[in-house]
């Protein structure tokens, strides 16, 4: 049954929270063994009341593995992160963002020639130059240069001042909090980038459009 705890919230039992977030008990059980899930206020040996702040914790566990597709074991650091006192909003925005590296696959291998880096200090960007997200773009762009795409700096240049108008809006979209930081900047990212990919493709077709239409 249902309590009010002492800070006024609702406050339930262990089968109530998997009622709650729709998550088995074997599996809450599992999440507090293993740190993802804080432990719940002591009621007896045997039994703990969980609140409001268990349940959206539930919930960010499952956005991050089921959503994200993130291993238990990157959500446990991406929460150790977010849960330690005093960590800046920087910190916690890194963390988000590195745990969408995609692991590189075995055997993969770059021919040295590094083009992402002197370009974006060419533009005065402020990035770690150790960012494993250095190491995606320039394995894209050699991609599309052994395609034949033409992809220079220039053309490069073009597409960085648009997407730094994008980068505004998703940062100043992020909350405060450190766990609804996480939250946007992991989830935003992932279910975003689909909606971005399908409005550039639309935005193609209207510019195409408008062009034929000319006089």
């Amino acid at each position: 049954m249902s309590r009010v705890s002492e800070g006024g919230r609702y406050a339930v039992r262990l089968a109530e929270l998997s009622e709650r977030t729709g998550v088995s008990v074997a599996t809450l059980k599992y999440y507090l063994r293993e740190g993802l899930l804080h432990p719940g206020a002591t009621v007896s040996r045997t039994q703990a009341d969980y609140g409001d702040s268990h349940v959206e914790r539930v919930r960010l566990v499952r956005a991050l593995s089921e959503v994200g597709g993130l291993s238990l074991a990157t959500v446990g650091r991406v929460l150790e992160v977010i849960t330690t006192p005093g960590q800046d909003w920087i910190t916690v925005l890194e963390t988000a963002q590195r745990s969408l590296v995609r692991p590189r696959e075995p055997g993969a291998d770059d021919d040295g020639q590094g083009r992402a880096s002197p370009w974006l200090q060419s533009r005065d960007w402020h990035v770690d130059p150790h960012d494993p997200f250095l190491d995606e773009l320039d394995r894209a762009w050699l991609a599309c240069d052994h395609a034949g795409i033409g992809l220079d700096e220039e053309r490069m240049d073009h597409y960085a001042d648009q997407v730094v108008g994008i980068a505004e809006i998703d940062v100043a979209s992020v909350p405060a909090d450190p766990e609804g930081a996480v939250r946007q900047v992991v989830l935003g990212t992932i279910l975003l980038d689909p909606v971005l990919s399908a409005l550039r493709k639309l935005a193609q077709q209207h510019v195409s459009m408008t062009r034929t239409q000319r006089p």
